[in-house]
This record gives structure tokens, C-alpha cells and sequence, in this order.
């Protein structure tokens, strides 16, 4: 039976990706890299959404993706001049689609009213090209007519045979070969298939499959058409004459016939001697198996530290012997599966040519944006996140950062900016910066706008370090926009980026240089789900501490603490580091002289703790979906004796 639902799923995923690679060409087709191969892309991404829109029954999109097909094809055969307008045009046609996939995604049908505007635009935009071939005038030779195309039929429409095979890992080879011959009918007639169109249709074959098929499209148009997704062209040949009843092979010879058949093209065999060696590599799965099963290898991470705190207790060796075996199998079940999550931040980071180009436009600036690092993994859980926050650095560096040509040219800088997003692996973080060469952060503004939102006195401001100046730009509602747009100036962003970066358990920060650029750099772990943690006690009460944020454990006196104002603050191995007793969160302790020294982005302190308990790798929950958010606590995790313990939030306390 048709799964429509299945098919709906896989539809918008592979639709996505034909959108996403209209667009990234779209913007390489106007800034002119390598425009044959984008048009080529292009055109068979348009080519595909099209036919699959057709065959799920989405006429808006249909004909959009057909209209802006035809802008394509004009485009291809250098008939029509790709301009901003024009871009301008595609680009919001891209958009469209973008809304009408969101639509089919929650399970409505996309409607002519969102395209019908967009449509005939593109019609008038071909229109127009075809004004301009014209009859020529009285007394003046006709255009050269084109070479004609190969002899083939009675007809003179050139007749090929087209080898074709589908991926072998394709869980709907059915779907693709129905496709494939819909979106070829489109360009020409079909007058047989090997084996026959039944058993493609049906998904009954294996191996490449032909397609003899008779059209004026071309060569380059059949080869596009047969290299769409999950679909390999293999050859294409020119048979001398269409066969007068076209014979139509089985996939198998039925048992105990001896018939003979005429042996495939030396090209084909080859084709179908490697076929029969691949091996199915890569498989879909549903994101909501992999967070099933990724509670699943928590629990069991959460379950042997019981265990080990049962062996422990009973010391018995043969089961000390068994629980050190399963615990090496769920650690490497454990990596596998953290593995399997990671994905490579350039599924985000493709969102964002787009949008600098669109910044910039409307800022009528130049910006030469550049993407490196994009094969830089991360967990899936923080890749929802990190886009806004992005999305938000992005947008404010070509907004605030790069300047007009006109004034970086009378600052004695190239008219054009420049814009660099670079993602890397240190050690066990994962770092991304975003760049420019702009006009950089003025502290004396930032120094100003302090004053003025009053977020520091006169006082503090004129003696405040750059550092803390430039700490401002993350205060809630501050902004140094003289003017509100609709892109900055309504001091809402950069805090909200703080936040959520935080969330994630990272940190930003910025470092900056009148007229030189800006650079913003966050600092990430690659997941957060599974992590090492410090046991101890404060005040007879429980909590954890990430180990990545430990420097070490220290004993102190009572006379090497220094009470500063209302705080505290020891001398430890000649460096002064503020001292926190969290009494406002784990309620009034006794003394103690044991020490945690914890260290964030490059500075220190220390917390007051009871005891030390040890290290623990535990899975840790977000707070938020339990209880709301909670500063200074940044999750809860269960260890193996079923107690709830909070986990502590460095970032908020240095």
C-alpha cells in the first residue's frame, strides 16, 4: 500500500535539499562563480522539485517551480541576463516554496495564492525575451538558422536510448522510477522500457533499467532529467531506427526456458558487475528513533552507576568482573550513539550567504562572505540553538560592522568587506568566529551609551577597562544604533545571544579594534547530553560540577581569606580569586577550609564545599523542561542511588 504519509516526510526532506541548493546557486549564479555549473544545478534542483510536486499532487508548487524553470532555461541558453532584479525575483520565489514546504510539513495543502503573484511575474520576465526575437526588417537577411538536429525517426526527432539506475539503498524505487519517466514524458515520448514500465513502476528490478525515448530536448536535458536524486545516469546512445514493435525484456528468464538473449552492452555490464559488489553504506532514520534511543543508552548509563555502587557495597568479584565489561560496552554504545547524533555545521551555516546578501542590499553595502570550517560536527540538540544566535551575529556584522563603500573607501579600504564565518575542533570544544574587517566598536561610544541607559555612573564609566565596556553590548535593551531599523537599534539581540549561547553551556565573547573589525567568538562544547562531573557537598546538601570547569581542590585557613566590601577573596598560589559560599542557594553552612577552584573563558574563583565525593560521568536533564530556569543551576542529573542532584552553572558564577 502507498505510505502517503511516509512519502509526505520524505518529500519535504529531499525537497529542502533541492531549495537550499536553488538558493546557494542562485547567489554564486549573481556574483559569477562558475555560472555553467550553477544554472546546471539549478535547473535540475527546479527540475526534480517540480516532477515531485507534480506526482504528490501540489499544483501551487508545480507551477511556480515550472514558471522559474522556464526563467532557467532562458538563463541556461544565455538569452536572459541574470540581474539583481532578477535574482531578486528567484529569490523570493525560493522563499515561497520555503512557506509552502513548512505548510506540507504540518500537513496542509499549499494554495495558488501564495505564488499566482510571483508566477506571472516570471511569465512576464520570459515574455519579455521572447519580444526580443522579432521578425527582422524588410530588405534584411533572416538569422542564420541552427544546425539541425541528428537524424532519427521519420520525423527527425532524434530517438535515445537513456541507461539509468537507482540508488540501491532507496527505500522507494517505485517512487523513483515513477518519477523519472513522468518528468521525461515532459520532454519527449517513451516508447519502451527494459524491463517493462509495469515492473519499474511496481519497483520489481534491479540494476540499471532503459528507457528508449524519443525527443528534441537534447542530450544535456535527458542527462539532467536522469541525475537527479538517488538516481545515477549511466549512457546514453543513439540507436539508428525505432524499432517497429519494441521488445520488452523480463528482469529473470522463467524457470526451465531456455530462450536465449541478446548479452547487454559491454558499458551496462560493467555498470551491473559493480552494482552487484555495493554495499548499502547510508540509511535514513527518523531524528525521533535517535532521541529514543539516546534516553535509552542514558538510562543505562544512569543504571550502571548503580550498579556500581552494589558492587561496590558487596565487593563481590565475579560481579565486579561482569560490571567492568558491560561498563566498557555502554561506554562505547555510549560514544557510538553520541557519534551518530553529530552533525556538521554546515547545515546551518548554508542558511547564511542568503541572508548577508539580503542584509547587504538593503544596506546598499558589499560584503564578500566567506565560510570555512563547515565540516566541524556538532550535537543535533545544539544545532537547534546555536541558529538564531547566528543568525543574530551575522546580520548585526554586515548592519553595524562593515561600512558603505563610500566610507570604506575614504577610510583607505577596498569598497567591498569582508565577512568570515570559520568553525574548528580545540581539544574537546568546538570554536566558531565570525569576523569583519569593519569599523570596528568604539569603547568612548560604549562608554557614552553606559552612561545614558544607566548601566553605569559617570564615575564607573570613566574608569571602566574596554573589556567591561565592551560587556555592555550584552545588557538587555542596549544598542548603539543612532536609528531604529527594521534589521537593529531595538536593543534586542546580543543579550539574547549570551543566553542562549549559556544555555548550551558556552561562552562569548568579543574583542574588537576601532576601524580595524570586529571579532565574535564562541566557545562550545560538542554535546552536552553525557558529561564528567564533580561530586561534592555543600551544606550536607548534593551537587555536581561540570570537570571541565575543575582546576583543582584546595585546603585553606581561615586567616588567608580577605573579606573585600561585601565579598570574600583568598590568595591562592599568588593569584587573588573571589570566594563564594552560595549560602543563597544551599542555605547557611558551618566552616569548612575545603575549596573548589572553578575556572571559566579565562577567569577563576572559588566555592566553599564540605566534602568531595569524587568524579561521575552522569546524564544531565535541561532544568528548563522540568522547572523553569534557575541561575546558577544549568540542569539535574540522577545518579545510581536515585537521588536528584543539581548541577552547577559556571558561566553565571564568574
Amino acid at each position: 500500500m502507498f505510505d502517503e504519509e511516509g512519502y509526505r516526510k520524505l518529500f519535504v526532506e529531499e525537497s529542502r535539499e533541492n531549495h537550499e541548493n536553488i538558493v546557494n546557486n542562485l547567489l554564486a549564479l549573481e556574483t559569477g562563480d562558475d555560472q555553467q555549473a550553477a544554472i546546471d544545478e539549478i535547473f535540475r534542483s527546479a527540475h526534480t522539485l517540480k516532477g515531485m510536486s507534480a506526482s504528490m499532487g501540489f499544483d501551487a508548487m508545480e507551477h511556480l517551480c515550472h514558471s522559474m524553470e522556464d526563467v532557467f532555461s532562458l538563463i541556461r541558453n544565455g538569452r536572459r541576463e541574470v540581474t539583481a532584479s532578477l535574482t531578486d525575483l528567484l529569490l523570493t520565489c525560493t522563499d515561497a516554496i520555503e512557506g509552502m514546504l513548512d505548510a506540507i510539513e504540518a500537513g496542509g495543502m499549499p494554495s495558488d495564492e501564495q505564488s499566482a503573484t510571483l508566477v506571472q511575474e516570471l511569465l512576464v520576465f520570459a515574455e519579455e525575451e521572447g519580444e526580443d526575437e522579432q521578425e527582422p526588417p524588410p530588405g534584411e537577411a533572416p538569422p542564420a538558422e541552427a544546425p539541425s538536429a541528428p537524424e532519427g525517426d521519420a520525423d527527425d526527432r532524434p530517438l535515445y536510448t537513456l541507461t539509468v539506475a537507482v540508488d540501491p539503498s532507496s527505500t522507494m524505487k517505485d517512487v523513483r522510477a515513477i518519477l523519472l519517466l513522468q518528468n521525461l514524458e515532459e520532454i519527449g515520448t517513451i516508447h519502451a522500457t527494459t524491463p517493462s514500465r509495469e515492473l519499474l513502476e511496481d519497483g520489481k528490478f534491479e540494476g540499471p533499467f532503459e528507457i528508449l525515448i524519443e525527443s528534441e530536448a537534447g542530450e544535456d536535458a535527458l542527462m539532467t532529467i536522469a541525475s537527479g536524486t538517488e538516481l545515477s545516469f549511466l549512457a546514453l546512445s543513439r540507436p539508428q531506427s525505432l524499432p517497429t514493435t519494441p521488445a520488452v525484456i523480463p528482469p529473470a528468464a522463467s524457470e526451465g526456458t531456455q530462450k536465449s538473449e541478446p548479452a547487454p552492452e559491454p558499458q551496462v555490464q560493467r555498470v551491473m558487475k559493480a552494482e552487484k559488489s555495493r554495499e548499502i553504506k547510508n540509511i535514513r532514520v527518523d531524528i525521533q528513533r535517535l532521541d529514543r534511543m539516546m534516553n535509552l543508552v542514558e538510562d543505562l548509563v544512569i543504571n550502571r552507576g548503580r550498579l556500581e555502587l552494589i558492587a561496590k557495597k558487596h565487593g563481590i568479584k565475579e560481579f565486579d568482573e561482569a560490571l567492568s565489561m558491560v561498563g566498557r560496552s555502554v561506554s562505547d554504545l555510549q560514544n557510538l550513539m553520541m557519534g551518530i547524533r553529530m552533525m556538521p555545521l554546515e547545515r546551518i551555516f548554508n542558511r547564511l550567504p542568503r541572508v548577508v546578501r539580503d542584509v547587504a542590499n538593503h544596506d546598499g553595502k558589499e560584503v564578500e562572505f566567506t565560510i570555512e570550517g563547515g565540516e566541524t560536527e556538532l550535537d543535533r540538540s545544539m544545532m537547534d540553538g546555536l541558529s538564531d544566535p547566528l543568525l543574530h551575529l551575522i546580520r548585526n556584522a554586515v548592519n553595524h560592522g562593515i561600512e558603505t563603500p563610500d566610507v570604506r573607501e575614504s577610510s583607505g579600504k577596498p569598497p567591498k568587506g569582508s565577512l568570515r564565518l570559520m568553525a574548528r575542533r580545540d581539544k574537546d570544544n568546538v570554536i566558531i568566529e565570525i569576523e569583519d574587517d569593519g569599523a570596528g566598536i568604539d569603547p568612548e561610544k560604549l562608554r557614552r551609551k553606559g552612561v545614558e541607559k544607566g548601566l553605569m555612573t559617570a564615575e564607573t564609566a570613566a574608569n571602566a577597562t574596554k573589556d567591561e565596556l565592551v560587556g555592555l553590548l550584552f545588557e538587555p535593551g542596549f544598542s548603539t544604533a543612532e536609528t531604529i531599523t527594521d534589521i537593529s537599534g531595538r536593543g534586542v539581540g546580543l543579550d539574547v545571544v549570551k543566553k542562549t549561547i549559556e544555555s548550551l553551556k558556552g561562552s562569548i565573547k568579543v574583542e574588537t579594534k576601532v576601524g580595524k573589525g570586529t571579532k565574535f567568538e564562541l566557545v562550545l562544547p560538542p554535546t552536552m547530553a553525557i558529561i564528567d562531573v564533580m561530586m561534592v557537598h555543600i551544606n550536607g546538601r548534593r551537587c555536581a560540577i561540570p570537570i571541565s570547569n575543575v582546576v583543582e581542590v584546595a585546603l585553606t585557613r581561615p586567616e588567608a581569606i580577605h573579606r573585600i566590601g561585601n565579598s570574600e577573596a583568598i590568595l591562592l598560589r599568588d593569584q587573588t580569586l573571589p570566594m563564594h559560599r552560595l549560602e543563597d542557594m544551599f542555605g547557611q553552612a558551618g566552616e569548612s577550609n575545603t575549596l573548589v577552584v572553578l575556572q571559566n573563558d579565562g577567569r577563576r574563583c572559588c566555592i566553599v564545599v564540605d566534602s568531595v565525593d569524587g568524579q561521575q560521568e552522569v546524564v544531565v536533564k535541561p532544568l528548563s523542561s522540568i522547572a523553569g530556569n534557575c541561575r546558577g543551576i544549568s540542569g539535574i542529573t540522577i545518579p545510581g542511588d536515585g537521588d536528584v542532584v543539581p548541577v552547577l552553572d559556571v558561566n553565571t558564577m564568574i
